[in-house]
């Protein structure tokens, strides 16, 4: 007879199982060293006889908060203006749900602030930073103080740390190349702030691009903006001027403020200036044109930072482990041709 819910214990649920004690533990916790089928095996049981763990008592015996905080080094504006953030955030909070986590979110400019913020022990059981600028601080100094840290993008070369980012260098040098193989020669772009390093690797694969075709760099072509819609659309009002056939932008967000911006002047897309973006987020598809653009998992990187720090909180290890997520070029109707 199936015991009533209030009667199970990780003992019984081990015993229905044919399983150890510590491996219905693992299961609750969602600790990745368990096989497959004996984690069906002992997640179906747990859904049959109703079992719930007592969550307070598993934290007393712990030592944790059951907290992770998120940070964001951007000004309010940015953040919800660009559904990147979003759409990151989602994949972040799925996992953090599944795993009964409550995530804490901070947006705050002043580094010394923010790491006051999150830098006490007992807070949090670990935090995921979203990187800014190769010259930001705050990563190293969290690491400093052995806090369980994992970075949403690359950071700084000479900052050892965990992190998760797409392939931006070879998403930009794929949709350079598909513009230059439609017979586009002068291409324009609108970069993020330099200073970043998905900025510095997307340039990388522009420049990579220019040289399979054997075309010089022109720095006049290029336009450091802010990843919002306004900054695209300033941004082209100056690039137009040196007569681009092409414009390839940084983000989406950007993308469409330069289809906005070449839409007011008469110019049309793709017959005289192809678009291209980046992220393939939802408001790619909203408008006509529809957006190419590069497509980058901005959830599912979310989702694989939770699971990367979960395993650095249960396993206590300072090692470090990156994950590089691939990325791939969306042919749509802002560029023409096929891919």
């Amino acid at each position: 007879m199936v015991q009533r819910m209030s009667q199970q214990t990780l003992e019984s649920i081990a015993k229905l199982a044919g399983v150890s004690r510590s491996t219905v533990s693992r299961v609750v916790n969602r600790h990745p060293s368990v096989s497959p089928d004996v984690r069906d095996r002992v997640t179906q049981i747990i859904k049959t006889t109703g079992y719930r763990p007592n969550s307070a008592a598993r934290k007393l015996r712990s030592n944790r908060s059951q907290i992770i905080g998120l940070v964001f080094r951007q000004n309010v504006n940015v953040l919800f203006a660009d559904p990147f953030f979003p759409r990151l955030t989602q994949g972040i909070t799925r996992v953090c749900n599944e795993s009964e986590y409550s995530l804490m979110l901070f947006v705050e400019g002043n580094e010394d602030k923010l790491f006051d913020l999150t830098s006490g022990r007992g807070m949090f059981d670990g935090l995921i930073v979203q990187t800014v600028s190769i010259h930001d601080s705050l990563i190293p100094r969290l690491l400093r103080r052995q806090i369980p840290v994992v970075v949403s993008g690359r950071p700084a070369q000479d900052i050892r740390a965990t992190y998760v980012d797409a392939d931006n260098e070879n998403g930009a040098y794929l949709a350079v190349r598909h513009l230059l193989k439609l017979g586009r020669r002068k291409i324009s772009v609108i970069t993020g702030e330099m200073t970043s390093t998905s900025s510095i690797d997307r340039l990388d694969g522009y420049k990579r691009a220019l040289r399979e075709f054997d075309i010089p760099y022109d720095k006049r072509l290029v336009h450091e903006s802010d990843y919002l819609m306004e900054g695209g659309y300033q941004a082209t009002s100056v690039l137009i001027k040196q007569n681009p056939d092409a414009i390839f932008a940084f983000s989406d967000t950007m993308a469409r403020g330069a289809l906005r911006a070449l839409a007011d002047r008469g110019i049309s897309v793709p017959e005289q200036i192809s678009v291209i973006g980046f992220d393939d987020l939802p408001p790619a598809t909203n408008e006509r044109p529809m957006l190419t653009t590069v497509r980058q998992p901005v959830r599912q990187a979310g989702q694989k930072l939770v699971e990367l720090l979960l395993n650095k909180i249960s396993n206590g290890s300072h090692s470090t482990e990156q994950v590089i997520f691939d990325t791939e070029l969306i042919v749509r109707e802002t560029c023409g041709g096929a891919a």
